[in-house]
């Protein structure tokens, strides 16, 4: 790569203090954070607003009164914008809104160059250099495919409630909410308080185990309360919780007609003879999320495997990657919410600071240290929430030969096992170049863990450098990468 920003049609920021990627919870609190001590700060986003896909909000023409109604700790967030638009007014911030980074470059004296675009019809070029970089570039849903979950009206659990945050719609009026994690309470509570039925909550992976951790529960009382409250809301709402189940085929012709609900043993397989229809003309499912970690990994940032069978960036107590000058906070170092992003937000800039100033004293101190407690508490909760959520290996005997697994380029799961088991692929990546599965518009990112999955179950071994490395984080026209110019 080049170590200049002398592009073509490039427009170029000048040098900042820090570079924050990503305005969802954990960015937003960064970069205030580091404003409020004196830091040049530019935030790149690819939204046209702050907030993140936590932080949704319908767009001013929908005339929505009360947006927060959508939202847990709005006030929070109302909070960290009103010092966003504080800090943008005074130019400590350069808010660069509709920016997707899709690539960064290490300088030789250094820096870090944040290579972005934006506009869709004219893409305009931008690149940023800043000496610190902060990657809060959050998480995208994790699928596990099953006979007919390419149907119109099967949509994903978090899409399902981006759909009701941002665009005040529903993917239908009888909605089952399927799949495994502690989203699946909030999805089906919002799509309920929306005005949806929601006939059923099928989790694969049931809720006992969490109190095989009772240390853990006992530090995190608000989350055990929070549990609680909402397994109330959902029984008064009069939605039936099927645990230790899943979704094993959806019905329809032209949409979403129905749902058969199989229960699962303790490997995730399909226990013969105990399925079951829910008529629905819609189905949100999902199980759980996963670190975008595109960019992490093209700065060359270490990686580490979660109980939860994803990969996140290796971070010390500071939020220091591996690499020399790049921090990351929230789901990018593991799949935690909100609190642990606004947490790590907020602690990645004060190790900024410290850096920088060559410590911190006083004030500042004593929040680090208290900031450092809530983190190492809210983290032991998402490893056991992860571990908790896993999906077991045998979710694989829920498909067909038939069933796709890589949407994109429609490669069923009997072309995979033929690859491993009669092509002779090796590894995840030969699985690939012989189906073209992950070569698609998302390139990998609704299919990627279910064609590793299935490829070592087949004898096709894991990836062996972890997560997914692609050199580019977002799709960018060819005319972008020609005039990169050459190095030298």
């Amino acid at each position: 790569m080049p170590n200049s920003t002398d592009e073509p049609g490039t427009r170029e920021t000048g040098h900042v203090e820090l570079a924050v990627v990503g305005a969802g919870p954990a960015g937003l609190a960064a970069a205030v954070t580091a404003a409020d001590h004196g830091l040049d700060v530019v935030l790149l986003d690819a939204a046209a607003a702050p907030g993140g896909q936590y932080y949704r909000s319908p767009a001013e023409g929908l005339g929505a009164t009360r947006p927060g109604a959508l939202h847990h700790g709005w006030r929070t967030f109302t909070e960290l914008s009103a010092r966003l638009a504080a800090h943008r007014d005074t130019g400590t911030i350069r808010h660069l809104t509709g920016h997707q980074v899709w690539t960064v470059e290490r300088t030789g004296d250094g820096d870090w160059i944040l290579h972005a675009v934006t506009g869709a019809d004219e893409e305009v070029r931008t690149a940023v250099r800043a000496r610190r970089m902060l990657l809060a570039t959050g998480a995208h849903e994790r699928q596990l495919p099953f006979p007919g979950w390419t149907l119109p009206g099967v949509v994903g659990a978090a899409g399902a409630q981006a759909m009701l945050k941002s665009g005040l719609v529903l993917p239908g009026s009888r909605i089952v909410v399927a799949g495994s994690g502690p989203l699946l309470q909030a999805v089906a509570l919002s799509l309920t308080r929306a005005g949806a039925q929601v006939p059923a909550l099928v989790e694969a992976a049931g809720y006992g185990a969490y109190a095989r951790a009772p240390r853990v529960l006992a530090a995190n009382p608000g989350k055990a309360a929070e549990g609680a409250r909402f397994a109330a809301e959902l029984a008064r709402a009069r939605v039936r919780v099927l645990s230790h189940r899943a979704v094993t085929e959806v019905h329809g012709d032209e949409r979403v007609e129905a749902v058969t609900v199989s229960r699962l043993d303790r490997r995730w397989r399909p226990v013969a003879g105990t399925g079951r229809r829910i008529a629905c003309d819609a189905l949100a499912v999902g199980h759980g999320l996963m670190p975008q970690l595109d960019l992490a990994v093209a700065a060359g940032c270490g990686t580490r495997p979660g109980p939860d069978g994803t990969h996140a960036v290796t971070l010390d107590e500071q939020l220091r990657t591996t690499v020399p000058g790049v921090w990351a906070a929230g789901e990018s170092g593991g799949i935690g919410g909100v609190e642990l992003a606004l947490c790590e937000g907020e602690l990645a800039a004060l190790s900024i600071v410290r850096e920088i100033r060559g410590g911190v004293r006083g004030r500042e101190a004593r929040r680090a240290v208290a900031l450092r407690r809530s983190r190492r508490r809210l983290r032991a909760f998402a490893d056991l929430m992860g571990a908790v959520h896993r999906p077991g290996p045998g979710w694989r005997e829920w498909l067909t030969d038939g069933t796709e697994v890589c949407r994109c380029e429609e490669v069923g799961a009997g072309r995979i096992r033929t690859a491993c088991e009669e092509l002779g692929a090796g590894d995840t990546r030969t699985v690939k170049l012989l189906t073209r599965a992950g070569m698609g518009w998302c390139q990998g990112r609704t299919c990627g863990f279910a064609v590793r999955e299935l490829a070592a179950a087949h004898g096709g071994g894991q990836e062996p450098g972890g997560p997914d490395r692609r050199p580019l984080a977002c799709p960018v026209k060819l005319s972008t990468l020609a005039d990169l110019p050459g190095p030298g």
